[in-house]
């Protein structure tokens, strides 16, 4: 088994004069359904479907990754991810050193040529992912270990909160705190009133915690405008897409009204728009999501620009299970973010396909720390399910 470190960030080709590793020879996909608990508005249906990739290399090593599509969230939906691996993903990577990650995904985007952003970032992310966990365990080494960082041990969770009325809120607060959680967030719009008096309830209620607004890009610009400093007064600390991923003047007026510091999530693909929203002084931060950025290599580049400019980083997710949520913990491990993360999947997500699930400890859920990815999936479990 050839064994090499990982390639510096910047890198787009297998090291000068390094031992390449084996060769991709397969990679297989699994759609899966996991069951969803509460009630969240992204599962119309209490299902949250999800795409297993294996990755194999000539030498039978093999790297699990994930794809989280949610159709309500963006466009692309778990057929659509599916048939964007099968078809046109993998068969790019065939043949592929599993190191080069960089020039993976310059093969990925050839496959699947971006618009505005990265094509098809979510399935393309369920490779990077695979490809991340292949390289690590030909490595011997942890993922975070491979990029020469250490960082922490455990992520502090937040509790999401998405009531139908605050009669239900008030017993889903209760709910997080008897589960051990600290913090919390809250979904919004497009009720500004009800928002301002959620906002006020969680604070009364749990008066040190950490609490932030999402919109998902739900207000239009005058209503956030206006809704931002009573979300302020009720106790909010950061809002979260505010307007819709295209209202860059909208997010130009809020960031220069200063109410709250204003994060980005939907419209943040690649480091490349990335770049040019800090140019224009759009934004205070980015809610990160590895699945919503094509993975791990450009999320952690990201991570690094928003450092550099002196902006914050919170971790966020798509209610990610199993691979993708081992990722994301990897992510804001490895780069000590240590705001509370909203990673909702153990919350509303029941069932697993790992061998060991992750154990949620007062709030709280250790960062993996094996090869790879650092959780080892049980591929009975999975062929099983994707059979289902």
């Amino acid at each position: 088994m050839t064994r090499r470190a990982f390639l510096p960030l910047a890198a787009s080709a297998p090291l000068a004069g390094a031992a390449a590793g084996p060769p991709i020879r397969r990679i297989e996909v699994f759609p899966v359904i996991y069951p969803v608990t509460g009630h969240f508005r992204f599962f119309p249906k209490p299902q949250r479907p999800a795409v297993f990739v294996k990755v194999t290399a000539e030498d039978g090593s093999a790297g699990w990754g994930q794809s989280v599509p949610t159709h309500t969230w963006s466009y692309e939906t778990p057929e659509s991810v599916a048939s964007a691996l099968r078809e046109y993903l993998a068969p790019a990577l065939i043949g592929r050193d599993p190191f080069d990650i960089a020039g993976a995904h310059q093969a990925m985007n050839r496959a699947i040529a971006p618009s505005f952003s990265t094509g098809m970032p979510i399935a393309k992310a369920g490779l990077d992912l695979a490809l991340h966990d292949l390289a690590g365990r030909l490595a011997g080494r942890s993922v975070s270990t491979g990029w020469g960082r250490k960082g922490r041990e455990r992520i502090t969770l937040s509790w999401t909160l998405n009531p139908r009325n605050l009669d239900e809120a008030g017993a889903l607060v209760d709910e997080g705190l008897r589960r051990g959680y600290r913090h919390f967030n809250i979904k919004v719009a497009p009720d500004p009133k009800f928002d301002v008096a959620l906002a006020r309830l969680v604070r009364r209620q749990v008066p040190d915690c950490f609490l932030w607004a999402d919109a998902n890009g739900g207000y239009d610009t005058p209503t956030a405008l206006a809704v931002a400093p009573k979300l302020a007064d009720a106790g909010v600390n950061v809002f979260e897409q505010p307007v819709a991923a295209n209202r860059l003047s909208g997010f130009r007026e809020l960031k220069r009204q200063g109410a709250l510091p204003v994060l980005m999530d939907e419209g943040v693909v690649s480091s490349v728009e990335l770049m040019e929203f800090i140019k224009l002084g759009l934004l205070d931060g980015v809610a990160m999501k590895p699945a919503r950025t094509a993975g791990l290599w450009d999320a952690r580049r990201q991570v690094e620009i928003l450092r550099d400019a002196g902006l914050m980083v919170l971790g966020s997710g798509l209610t990610d299970p199993d691979v993708s949520l081992a990722a994301s913990l990897v992510l804001y491990g490895a780069y000590d973010v240590s705001y509370p993360a909203a990673l909702n999947g153990p919350q509303f997500l029941t069932g697993g396909f790992l061998k060991r699930p992750f154990r949620l400890e007062e709030g709280t859920l250790a960062v993996p720390a094996g090869p790879g990815l650092g959780v080892e999936v049980d591929e009975e479990s999975v062929r099983k399910g994707a059979a289902a």
